[in-house]
């Protein structure tokens, strides 16, 4: 399969209905593979059999191990991510990168990796920047990036994160991408490209957990950032734009996507406190009726203002809770 064409695409928000559209415009047994990644989550998916209805291409969730053919569209399965190697797909449940799990980053890496000068990488509508490092990658390794138009992406995010860190190679409303795909995958391609950057066999590398701490300091160093999912340090690393971050466990963010976790962190934090402040008025209240009952009117009286003063810390609280800056983790179903 090295000798393959292969097209990746990425799409978040708005997705569904801009791969639909991707697969009506694709011929039948189109000569190059197919892998797309939605930020699908661990919800049950229908995304193949919807494409599968819409084109003359046959749409499938793989197995693990499967080898990649022209003529199919490999879908990423809930909860896991699509790795396409030369040798068949692996499909893992590792370290979410960018707070989700399928990642489009992962499966573009994977890709250029492989395939190199033969691999097209295709940004499309989604909130956020989960694929720029990715696109980044398969340029490094000789291939081309391809972007939907971010003015009319139903969620400008993605493909405008790709524009601004990555030397694109073409910027296209979403009914011209197809007819260029044609065109670039009719090309005779010449090898497989570059030989790819050691840093990025190394990244690739501790993203699946087959690599060692020891990795992450070659192409990064320790920040003072804590990783929102196990706690672990975050090494900064020294890579192009954009900014990204990557824990030793595989946890893998650009700052963009670190500052959504980081701030749902702080709205799962706000929330659990104060439910247990009003959690502590209640029994401080309840204290106070039994301190009445047994006719102790000092520790009642006490145990009310302690009430009240509680009452009032959950009131900033919540006044806080409601003011913060609400997440926008990208999501979409199919």
């Amino acid at each position: 399969m090295a000798d393959r064409h292969v097209v990746v695409f990425g799409a978040s928000l708005g997705g569904v209905g801009a791969l639909l559209r991707i697969a009506s415009l694709l011929p039948a047994q189109f000569p190059a593979i197919i892998a797309v990644t939605l930020h699908i989550g661990a919800q049950p998916s229908i995304l193949p059999e919807l494409l599968s209805r819409r084109g003359p291409n046959r749409a499938v969730h793989p197995r693990d191990g499967d080898r990649p053919e022209p003529g199919k569209i490999y879908v990423a399965p809930p909860d896991h991510h699509l790795l396409l190697e030369p040798q068949g797909i692996h499909l893992a449940r590792g370290p979410r990168e960018n707070h989700v799990r399928p990642a489009i980053d992962p499966m573009f890496r994977s890709a250029a990796i492989g395939w190199g000068s033969r691999v097209i990488g295709v940004v499309l509508t989604g909130e956020l920047d989960d694929g720029t490092a990715g696109l980044a990658a398969i340029k490094k390794c000789g291939g081309i990036a391809i972007v939907q138009d971010p003015q009319e992406a139903t969620a400008r995010g993605m493909p405008q994160s790709a524009l601004d860190n990555v030397e694109v190679d073409h910027c296209l409303p979403l009914d011209q991408i197809v007819p260029l795909l044609e065109r670039l995958v009719a090309r005779d391609g010449a090898g497989t490209g570059r030989a790819p950057p050691e840093h990025l066999l190394r990244e690739h590398a501790s993203s699946q957990g087959s690599g060692h701490m020891s990795d992450l300091s070659t192409i990064g160093s320790v920040s003072n950032l804590t990783c929102p999912e196990c706690g672990g340090a975050l090494w900064e690393l020294a890579d192009d734009r954009p900014l990204r971050y990557r824990c030793h466990t595989g946890h893998a963010y650009t700052a963009l996507s670190l500052d959504d976790a980081q701030a749902g962190a702080v709205d799962h934090g706000l929330a659990a406190t104060l439910r247990a402040l009003r959690e502590r008025e209640f029994l401080l209240l309840r204290l106070a009726s039994v301190n009445d009952a047994a006719g102790d009117r000092a520790q009642a009286d006490v145990g009310r203002r302690e009430a009240a003063r509680v009452r009032a810390q959950a009131a900033e609280l919540e006044r806080m809770a409601k003011t913060s800056t609400p997440s926008n983790a990208p999501s979409a179903a199919a």
